[in-house]
């Protein structure tokens, strides 16, 4: 590999490390060396972890927001791949075997059209030239010509475009040169070729898929007031009317701590994050609203405690649940219960009374579980405390606080 494009690579490489958006666990890979090549992992919705190329086509940039490192005040080392450097950097790794796809971004170099037109450059010269086969996801720039996020789509498994505050006000105060419109255009036009895309292919299997994997977007978090209802709000709204495959939650890195504009924090705030995919996940696969999960009142995700057990312990009427009689719906609401154990437990109460010796062999975390069931040799006393009785014994154990950071 060239010296030069080594170089290019490590400054990009980092510069991309902020973006969340490809569901990275922030480790980074050696590229046949002992050097760090900027390889990340990104997990796919069967649970298979593959490896992708996390990279910056540059980290030049025409905007000054506030939040970004890469914004155009900050006083840092800068770079710029060209196309062909990128496709023939990303084809060489896939050959030797290092990723299985590509996760590209970039800063806006000259103008939106300018760097969208360079994006698709990239993967044209992959797709075409290398005949690479991996994943490819890819950010749109907001702004950008319909006609290149159209060509984005036809090129790319997924495709996103970043909103990163939760609110245009904030986003005009922290971002001046950026508003919801630029940013919500191509989404909207995402979806819309996404789903003509789907329609084709069911009378001609042979049509061009267009951004097969769909589209996510990226909301930073503690950067703006905004409360985790508010968050939450926006997220269901995206997955509702946008069809977003994932929303990404990144908690705001501290990258410029001259500005009075943002919060003077020590430390991102991952819990928070933590609890807001947690919640995410609720909406998701447990059927949750996002106004079941927060309201006006409790604006804010209860930082001891995962919001499925928040919820049940807010809503003492709703449990205890029968396992023997409850609907697939309410046994899903049970903290300790996941989708699989309710539907095992759905198929298993057919055959007969459901216990909890049955309940430890399908994987229920009997721990949170017990104070929220009812079932044969459960004793009667544990589904009979107070919502505050439960929540110190949790406490006590352990169970859902701050630590406890992994999802149900």
């Amino acid at each position: 590999m060239k010296e030069k494009v080594l170089q290019k690579l490590r400054v990009l490489a980092d510069a991309a490390k902020y973006d969340v958006s490809c569901s990275s666990s922030g480790s980074s890979g050696g590229g046949g060396s002992t050097r760090s090549a900027g390889i990340c992992h990104s997990f796919t919705e069967d649970g298979r972890c593959i490896s992708l190329l996390k990279i910056l086509f540059t980290n030049h940039c025409i905007y000054d927001c506030t939040y970004c490192v890469n914004r155009r005040s900050n006083d840092r080392p800068r770079a710029a791949f060209t196309a062909k450097e990128l496709a023939g950097l990303t084809g060489e790794f896939y050959r030797r075997n290092y990723i299985e796809g590509l996760f590209l971004s970039s800063g806006v170099m000259v103008s939106p059209d300018h760097t969208m037109e360079r994006l698709n450059e990239v993967v044209r010269i992959l797709r075409q030239q290398y005949r690479f086969g991996g994943y490819i996801h890819m950010k749109t720039i907001p702004g950008a010509d319909p006609l290149l996020v159209q060509e984005a789509g036809l090129l790319a498994d997924r495709l996103s475009v970043n909103i990163e505050i939760p609110t245009e006000q904030q986003l005009i105060r922290l971002a001046p040169e950026k508003n919801f419109s630029s940013v919500f255009r191509p989404m909207d036009q995402i979806n819309r070729e996404a789903g003509i895309s789907r329609q084709e292919r069911k009378k001609h299997p042979k049509a061009p898929r267009f951004a097969p994997a769909g589209q996510s977007t990226q909301l930073i978090v503690g950067a703006t007031p905004e409360t985790d209802f508010t968050i939450l709000k926006l997220a269901s709204g995206l997955y509702r009317q946008q069809q977003l495959k994932r929303v990404y939650y990144s908690g705001f890195m501290p990258v410029n701590s001259h500005d009075a504009r943002l919060p003077a924090l020590q430390k991102p705030p991952l819990v928070r994050e933590n609890r807001l995919y947690q919640a995410d996940w609720l909406m998701r696969f447990y059927h949750f609203r996002f106004d079941e999960i927060l309201d006006e009142k409790n604006s804010q995700l209860d930082l001891q405690l995962d919001p499925k057990l928040a919820h049940a312990l807010r809503n003492p009427q709703l449990f205890p649940v029968d396992l023997d009689k409850a609907p697939y719906e309410l046994i899903l609401r049970v903290p300790g219960i996941g989708v699989r154990s309710a539907r095992i437990i759905m198929a298993n109460r057919r055959h007969g009374h459901i216990g909890l010796s049955q309940l430890k062999r399908m994987g229920v975390a009997l721990n949170r579980a017990r104070y929220f069931i009812c079932c044969r040799e459960l004793p009667a006393a544990a589904a009979s405390l107070y919502p505050e009785q439960i929540k110190q014994r949790l406490l006590k154990k352990g169970e859902g606080q701050c630590r406890q950071l992994a999802l149900f």
